[in-house]
């Protein structure tokens, strides 16, 4: 999906939001020939069923009114799960301590794979305490990263 389409795709879906009390966590356009269009959803206390359902019919309306997306695809709709990624600072902001599993671009310490729970974030930082020490993990050195379940 080129930038544009990214960008009228994420309005759309953020307009369908509006008033729902959910907000869009991520968008999605997967594939090539027959595309899946993945939309996730999030709301404080978690997504339900009927949320996805109430927003998967506003935003199907929304997108056959405006188009934006040439050819046929299949509209997914779900919330980021239990074991959410963590892709915009402000993800590791409101998960402050949640267990989490790091991946960095560049190693630190050696390594560029870490599990920690999130004590928060100083800028642009994130503070991760792994077996009782604070290492600070510059933002932009995230290559990926998501909760970690806890049972």
């Amino acid at each position: 999906m080129n930038k544009d389409t990214a960008q009228r795709v994420v309005r759309i879906a953020e307009e369908a939001a509006e008033g729902q009390g959910v907000e869009v966590f991520d968008v999605e356009l997967l594939g090539k020939g027959k595309l899946l269009l993945r939309v996730l959803i999030d709301k404080e206390g978690g997504v339900t069923l009927d949320d996805c359902e109430h927003f998967s019919r506003s935003f199907s309306a929304l997108l056959d009114v405006e188009n934006p997306i040439q050819g046929s695809y299949t509209l997914e709709v779900s919330s980021p799960g239990l074991d959410r990624p963590l892709k915009r600072l402000i993800d590791f902001e409101k998960n402050t301590g949640k267990l989490a599993r790091i991946i960095t671009a560049e190693k630190m310490e050696n390594q560029n794979f870490f599990v920690g729970r999130i004590a928060g974030t100083d800028g642009n930082m994130i503070r991760l305490v792994i077996r009782d020490r604070e290492l600070l993990i510059p933002f932009d050195n995230i290559s990926r990263a998501r909760l970690e379940i806890e049972l």
